[in-house]
């Protein structure tokens, strides 16, 4: 039996999306501006835009977020994300209006096909939809969709499709119970 080392991983197939020297610019703009301890979302959100990401009205960019592939993010009217999140995008990452990705969450849509000989890359898209929250230091795994208004808890992590209105918890995470919104009281 071969080693991991013998193997290899084989990327064969993966489009970058971009040129390498965008790559590369985005990397330097990326670390020394986008990830910067400043505070306010103004700045990030321009330099997001500029390489590509779909940014709607309203949306909170705090300090330390990462985002691999600027160009494969989309994200919706007034979502928020959190100090230190990691959208990890070799594939496309869609954030839904009012939605929130909290501090230190991990959105990863890249993983490896373990049997195969070449270890090869597998790429599968991510959706958090409008109203979903993903908690802070919670994972949400390649091909995954956190349903509309959606609660993924504290450390949680998402392997599957979360239901919508649900909230999850644990890893792998389950449904505990269905959110309920209770109305204003004045």
């Amino acid at each position: 039996m071969r080693t991991p080392q013998e193997l290899g991983r084989d990327t064969t197939g993966f489009d970058r999306g971009r040129p390498r020297w965008v790559e590369a610019a985005w990397m330097l703009v990326d670390v020394l501006f986008v990830r910067s301890t400043l505070r306010g979302s103004a700045h990030r959100r321009a330099l997001l835009s500029l390489f590509g990401v779909r940014l709607g009205s309203g949306v909170a960019v705090k300090p330390g977020v990462r985002v691999k592939f600027p160009w494969r993010l989309t994200v919706g009217d007034n979502a928020w994300i959190g100090e230190d999140a990691w959208i990890d995008n070799l594939g496309e990452v869609t954030i839904g209006a009012n939605a929130c990705v909290s501090q230190g969450a991990y959105l990863c849509t890249g993983s490896h096909d373990w049997p195969a000989p070449g270890f090869d890359l597998v790429v599968k898209p991510i959706a958090v939809e409008a109203g979903a929250w993903v908690g802070a230091r919670a994972v949400v795994g390649p091909g995954v969709t956190v349903g509309e208004g959606a609660v993924l808890a504290l450390g949680s992590t998402a392997t599957q499709a979360l239901e919508p209105w649900g909230v999850y918890a644990g890893v792998p995470a389950e449904r505990r119970r269905w959110r309920d919104i209770r109305e204003e009281v004045a």
